[in-house]
């Protein structure tokens, strides 16, 4: 007879240790039943700042849907609060009345963000003020985006931990100023020493991020909503939002009021059951072992295996005894990994450490009796795997303890992949180890997508996916198979380009949406939208149906968003060429609103850098210029050199060509940003035979057609496509190919 196991908590621990409590024949041994005081299924909180940025979609960012619980058999009283446990008559009361009983009970809780004890957090009535926000939850996370929409000065976040940093990333996209007030006298010192914090620091405010350290917030300004800070020196920081992430607290509450030991959260023993039950287990942030509350995500996984495996029966004498910290994430863009103590705390703790300020590089190990006890990696984290493994294993070090830092002399890397052991973590957001991708491969899964998309390993900050491709490629002894949606146009419809130009004519397809209700089962993916809308409006040019969310921010704006959250204005310069009647419009613009950077580019045209999006409508109708398309993914520009007027090598009209060009292609969609140039002479000063398609004046009244050239990150002289004999015929062979590569090319 099954039994009934009720779990609270619908989070990442939650949901996780259920996964293992399938994983070993669960739903043979219980009646599964979950309590979710959010209305969703279960998401990657990890991955919020990515959501409030922008960069992923809500969807994206879902561990386990609504449909995933009915698949499974568990009913889920999604959106319910549990009150409390009755354990005398072993059952749990929803706040909605529900009752359910319960022989196994799961306190899998979590946190909350600590709102620390400041004056004027609150309205006066009680009620929370406006602009003072958590960053904890997806509905957070909805409600700081709409509040900072309408935003038109500073965001305060008061913590400068991990979780303060991500609020910072997720904030700038909106265009706000973005202070981070730190109580400490360097950031993240849960994780790092004071010197990388500095540099962090460093790196942060060449973003444009401020930091204020040794700021201790003493009251939250304004009346009727924010106005700013004051802190403990008697100093005020002027703002109209407020996030707090100063921290989590345990929600250990429910496990007080039911009499369980609770210190800092719920006591556990090694097989992660409350010290005074039994019969009630506890696991993640709400649980504490041996004096411990683990808030990263590979301890919780270790307990979660440990959890399922004790109460199912699958592994008795399985047993937790706490787990090494280490941890590899990006903050603010910086990749960084840190494992250990991070000072020295004995006489016999070695220190090998390298700086390199300038570039945001810090390193730093802590070893002691030849095994590594502490590290510090920011910036370049290129030896993390190697030195998670030994801090993991305690394995001895070399005595070249530059190889520690350094790829001098090092092992290859196919070498560390055999030499991981399968219990080594590979994926700290998601918890994935090595043997889970080499169980994946052995199940038939053999390329890097399907091991990541089946494990969901690299699905969260992106900076194990290198090292799980190695896994793989050595899992796949070295032969992998092709990725069939490799070829895919774009990843949300299982087509190649041709096919997708083919049925998008045969079903008169003209929207983003119609493609995807008829050929993606209805299931739209905001990843594919931009692409979409290329190839769509290459096939049917004023036909195409338009629709806002299918494109681009940069491309809604005609103009380009900027680290920041501001954004770059670039007008229309055909050829380079300009008048002082531009000019002095362009100085009054730069002038009014304030332009932080006025800079001229390398396509000949002038760049007004830090402009506030709101002002974006204003400005272009003031300058009454056209947009230089200096944006998304386009033809761009047409560079030119002097010609014939006054250069005295000129054999073709090189100017008056590339104002021909611009009028031509302006505005043209193309599959990934198209630059062009003409150069009146075989000098090339206008750089033409490495531009995407170049045109080059030579003797005879002829222009030489060049394509395919490159001048960024890899330089690469372009290929003649055909001699001709006029302007009229540049244009017309230039279109031509221009045609081809929006026909036939990949979306970039």
């Amino acid at each position: 007879m099954k039994r009934n196991l009720v779990v609270i908590g619908n989070g990442m621990a939650g949901a996780r240790v259920v996964e293992e409590i399938l994983a070993r024949g669960g739903n043979e041994k219980f009646n599964i039943t979950m309590f979710g005081d959010e209305p969703y299924g279960n998401y990657n909180r990890i991955l919020l700042s990515n959501v409030l940025n922008g960069s992923q979609e809500e969807q994206a960012i879902f561990l386990n849907p609504i449909e995933w619980y009915r698949e499974n058999h568990i009913e889920l009283h999604v959106g319910v609060y549990a009150e409390s446990i009755l354990r005398k008559s072993r059952c749990v009361l929803g706040a909605d009345g529900t009752i359910e009983l319960y022989d196994e009970l799961i306190i899998a809780t979590g946190s909350r963000s600590h709102v620390p004890s400041i004056e004027g957090v609150s309205a006066a009535d009680g009620s929370d003020k406006p602009g003072v926000f958590v960053f904890r939850t997806l509905d957070d996370c909805r409600e700081i985006a709409d509040y900072a929409k309408g935003s038109r000065g500073r965001a305060a976040i008061i913590g400068g931990g991990l979780l303060g940093l991500e609020a910072a990333r997720g904030l700038q996209s909106y265009g706000v100023q973005v202070e981070v007030v730190h109580r400490g006298f360097h950031l993240m010192n849960q994780q790092l020493d004071p010197q990388a914090g500095t540099i962090l620091k460093s790196t942060m405010e060449q973003m444009n991020v401020g930091v204020l350290l040794g700021k201790n917030t003493t009251a939250v300004l304004g009346e009727d909503r924010v106005t700013g800070l004051r802190f403990a020196d008697g100093s005020v920081l002027s703002c109209d939002m407020v996030v707090m992430a100063a921290g989590i607290k345990p929600n250990a509450e429910i496990g007080k009021r039911a009499g369980l030991h609770v210190q800092r959260a719920i006591v556990v023993d090694n097989q992660m059951r409350s010290v005074t039950d039994p019969h009630i287990y506890a696991v993640g942030e709400c649980a504490q072992h041996r004096g411990h509350v683990y808030g990263l995500v590979a301890p919780l996984w270790e307990q979660a295996k440990v959890l399922a495996d004790h109460i199912t029966g699958s592994n008795p004498n399985a047993a937790y005894h706490g787990s090494k910290v280490a941890t590899k994430l990006k903050v603010m863009g910086v990749e960084m990994a840190a494992m250990g103590i991070v000072e020295p705390v004995d006489e016999r703790d070695e220190i090998v450490q390298f700086t390199e300020p300038k570039k945001g590089t810090y390193k730093k190990l802590i070893i002691r009796d030849g095994r590594l006890v502490g590290a510090i990696l920011l910036g370049d984290i290129s030896k993390a795997a190697y030195l998670m493994q030994a801090f993991d294993r305690g394995t001895p070090l070399p005595e070249e303890r530059l190889t520690l830092l350094f790829d001098i002399g090092a092992p290859a890397k196919k070498v560390t992949v055999e030499e991981m052991p399968a219990d080594m973590q590979v994926c700290n957001c998601n918890g994935v180890t090595k043997g889970a991708l080499m169980n994946c491969v052995k199940a038939g899964k053999r390329n890097s997508k399907a091991v990541m998309e089946a494990t969901r390993a690299g699905m969260g900050c992106g900076s194990c996916k290198s090292t799980v491709a190695e896994i793989v490629e050595f899992a796949c002894g070295g032969e992998t198979e092709e990725d069939p949606s490799a070829h895919y146009y774009v990843p949300g419809v299982p087509m190649t380009k041709p096919e997708l130009i083919k049925a998008v004519k045969e079903k008169a397809l003209k929207s983003v949406s119609a493609v995807f209700a008829a050929l993606a089962g209805g299931k739209e993916d905001a990843a594919s939208k931009p692409g979409l809308a290329s190839l769509l409006n290459t096939v049917w040019a004023g036909e195409y149906v338009k629709e806002p969310d299918a494109r681009f921010i940069n491309e809604r704006v005609h103009a380009n968003i900027q680290k920041n959250g501001t954004f770059s204005v670039v007008p229309q310069m055909a050829g380079g060429v300009t008048t002082p009647a531009e000019l002095r419009r362009i100085a009054d613009v730069a002038e009014k609103y304030d332009v932080p950077l006025v800079k001229l580019t390398g396509g000949q045209r002038i760049d007004l850098l830090g402009v506030k999006k709101e002002e974006l409508p204003r400005i272009w109708h003031d300058l009454g210029i056209p947009s230089g398309h200096a944006y998304g993914k386009s033809y761009r520009t047409c560079k030119s050199c002097v010609g014939t007027d006054f250069c005295r090598f000129g054999v073709g009209d090189s100017i008056a060509l590339a104002v021909k060009i611009e009028h031509k292609f302006r505005g043209i969609d193309t599959p990934h940003k198209v630059k062009m140039a003409t150069a009146g002479c075989p000098r090339n000063c206008s750089e033409a035979m490495v531009k995407d398609i170049g045109a080059v004046a030579v003797e005879g009244g002829k222009w030489e057609i060049y394509i395919g050239g490159a001048a960024g990150a890899h330089v690469r002289k372009g290929d003649i496509l055909c001699v001709v004999e006029s302007h009229d015929e540049v244009l017309k062979y230039s279109a031509r190919f221009m045609q081809y590569y929006r026909e036939n090319a990949k979306y970039l």
